[in-house]
């Protein structure tokens, strides 16, 4: 099976915007593989530079391996190598190894390493466990920076140093000085990616930094509102940008900040909106009220235009 060399996945990703897409459930929470399908068959028509299948956005944190493996392999055939797709590898790094082995077999082009699991490490523990998972797979690997994953820019370069395949960072802590210090030590060594919640409100910054591209959760619902923002942020056209973030994204999150966990409910809430509904969520994460969501179909009628892929 043909995958993107790990020597092209940096470069690609970095020329346009990114996206997780959600993983839908019936009523039952249970993987609906069809409706999944449809959905990345509609997103891979965009614009798109990548997909990461089961990932924040696609609640990977709530399903079992054997679910991950799926929802990979249904996403690798319903793109069919229209645009790349990258795999999780989560959890510790046994598990992390076996994932990244898992979606080598499957077809996917790369591979998205989140912290492990819970347990706090020390920056030498975080080299060793970044090491083994790109050992074990030609893939190209991008390293999401966040939460008891956090490190410093020697840290990162001794692991890009340690690991040929490691082609990009995500970040998701948002110190900027730390990002600066990166990307000032790294040079293009690796591809830069914004990787906090609405990554939309901080791409500006970001793209100051070095990073030519973020990973778009909105992309589910608005996905040509979404790729209008970032051709905006790409262009330096700070008019429609301010415009978009007063009219849309701040409302917006101060919706997605009402509870813990609606980063990622919201979006699900999103597609119900546009009527290309993706199911619920699965616990602990819980659903938008009735009222929030009918203040978030506001939101979205207020920038509504044909989403017809270009």
């Amino acid at each position: 099976m043909s995958h993107l060399p790990a020597a092209d996945l940096g470069p690609a990703l970095g020329r346009g915007l990114l996206s997780f897409p959600v993983t839908h459930f019936r009523a039952d929470l249970s993987f609906d593989e069809a409706a999944y399908r449809d959905h990345l068959a509609w997103l891979s028509r965009y614009e798109v530079a990548g997909l990461f299948a089961a990932g924040g956005t696609g609640e990977g944190f709530s399903l079992t391996t054997a679910e991950i493996h799926r929802v990979v392999r249904a996403a690798v055939s319903e793109v069919d190598g229209r645009v790349p797709v990258l795999a999780p590898a989560s959890a510790g790094t046994a598990t992390a190894v076996e994932q990244a082995r898992a979606a080598e077999a499957a077809g996917a082009d790369g591979i998205l390493l989140f912290p492990p699991y819970l347990t706090e490490a020390g920056q030498d523990g975080l080299i060793e466990h970044v090491a083994a998972v790109c050992g074990a797979t030609s893939l190209g690997v991008v390293f999401y920076h966040r939460a008891n994953a956090a490190c410093g820019d020697v840290t990162v370069a001794r692991m890009a140093e340690r690991c040929p395949n490691l082609v990009g960072f995500k970040d998701g802590v948002g110190n900027i000085e730390t990002m600066t210090r990166i990307v000032a030590r790294l040079g293009d060594r690796l591809t830069y990616i914004g990787g906090l919640p609405t990554a939309e409100t901080f791409a500006p910054a970001y793209q100051a930094l070095g990073a030519t591209t973020y990973s778009s959760a909105i992309f589910n619902f608005v996905p040509e509102f979404a790729l209008e923002f970032y051709r905006a942020v790409r262009a330096n056209d700070r008019g429609t940008v301010q415009r978009h973030l007063r009219e849309f994204f701040l409302p917006y999150l101060d919706l997605r900040d009402r509870h813990k966990g609606y980063a990622v409910s919201i979006i699900k809430a999103g597609l119900a909106a546009v009527n290309r509904p993706a199911g619920p969520v699965r616990p602990p994460l819980t659903g938008l009220t009735d009222a929030e969501l009918a203040e978030l179909t506001g939101l979205v009628n207020k920038i509504a235009r044909t989403e017809t892929p270009r």
